[in-house]
């Protein structure tokens, strides 16, 4: 125990005589409070120095903030500590993608980056949202993804993706796709997909699924636009125009438009980066007749900065209202963006709060 005692006051003298030296280079590895100011600066602040007995450090300006004491105006020490996490971040990703074909573990990247592990997976998750194993993952998927378009062998694309090993993979990878890889190559070129098309309150709607579930919702003005589009979205399956198994899928929907019934256990067959269905599966909550923004939408997934990316995944979503983009609006109150059009966002915002105060 007085060992540690020792290590501490070690530590804290060497920090205090940062603070004395403003040195700029300790800037984000801890943060310097003044009791007597109820203000905590950088060290390389170039306001006049405290007395010792005043001072008191911290790893984080999140820690001095609990402790009650607010950022100093002049050196602004969150901005260079958000900053220096966000490089940190930026600097593990490129580096995971260097090295896909390796079982990198939590471990080996806090040697790599001279982070402890606790607190490396804590920044990592507090700039993207998930995991370094989760950003991992969803790196292969995504170069999965493109082998298999490009029209690779499964076994090739998974390998190339960093995959090293086939077992229990192909059931993993499956549940991920939506199907299995080798119906997804080249655009799912062996994947059946059934639809059909019908008038609803806002135009023209197709409705698609394969046989785990629906995997498109489109709005458009005539059956021409929605076959290109449902096209578009799966170039190499086989599509059949379907009406009498689409049929109850179809009027569940339509009903839902309607206002005559609120069904949320669509099934859905849909693929997404691990970003995406954060977003998604938060959209789902919002309840019905009401809005959000995307700056709000960003603040609740623990994400407050990616209101942009937030709006990113609105406007790619596959399945219009089974996932309620057109319930996240711009902060400035406007409607905000749609991917089948303003005038149908304005019209299902209105129908839904109709039915919600019914």
């Amino acid at each position: 125990m007085a060992e540690l005692g020792n290590m501490a006051r070690t530590d804290e003298s060497q920090r205090w005589q940062a603070v004395q030296a403003r040195d700029a280079s300790q800037d984000g590895r801890f943060v310097f409070a003044v009791s007597s100011t109820g203000v905590y600066c950088r060290p390389s602040c170039p306001s006049k120095r405290p007395k010792r007995e005043n001072v008191s450090f911290f790893h984080q300006p999140a820690e001095a903030e609990k402790a009650g004491f607010r950022a100093c105006l002049r050196c602004r020490p969150k901005a260079i500590g958000d900053n220096q996490r966000l490089q940190l971040v930026k600097a593990i990703c490129r580096y995971i993608e260097q090295h896909l074909d390796e079982s990198l573990t939590l471990a080996q990247l806090a040697e790599e980056f001279r982070q402890s592990p606790f607190h490396l997976q804590r920044k990592f998750k507090s700039v993207l949202g998930i995991t370094p194993k989760g950003y991992a993952d969803s790196c292969r998927m995504k170069q999965l993804k493109s082998n298999l378009k490009a029209g690779h062998s499964v076994t090739r694309a998974m390998y190339d993706a960093g995959y090293s090993s086939s077992s229990r993979l192909y059931e993993r990878t499956a549940s991920q796709l939506g199907m299995t890889p080798d119906k997804y190559r080249r655009g799912a070129i062996a994947a059946h997909i059934r639809y059909t098309c019908a008038d609803s309150p806002l135009g023209r709607i197709l409705v698609a699924a394969t046989d785990k579930g629906i995997c498109a919702i489109q709005f458009a003005d005539n059956d021409e636009e929605l076959e290109h589009g449902l096209k578009h979205e799966f170039p190499f399956a086989i599509r059949k125009r379907d009406d009498v198994f689409m049929r109850e899928w179809k009027e569940n929907l339509l009903a839902t438009l309607r206002g005559q019934q609120r069904n949320t256990s669509l099934p859905l067959d849909i693929q997404a980066t691990a970003f995406q269905r954060r977003v998604w599966s938060y959209l789902q909550s919002i309840p019905l007749g009401e809005t959000q923004s995307y700056a709000a939408v960003a603040k609740a997934i623990g994400k407050p900065k990616a209101f942009r990316a937030v709006a990113r995944a609105c406007a790619t979503n596959p399945v219009a209202v089974a996932i309620p983009c057109h319930r996240v609006v711009s902060s400035n109150g406007n409607g905000g963006g749609y991917r089948w059009g303003v005038e149908r966002k304005e019209k299902l915002l209105e129908m839904e709060r109709d039915s919600a105060s019914e």
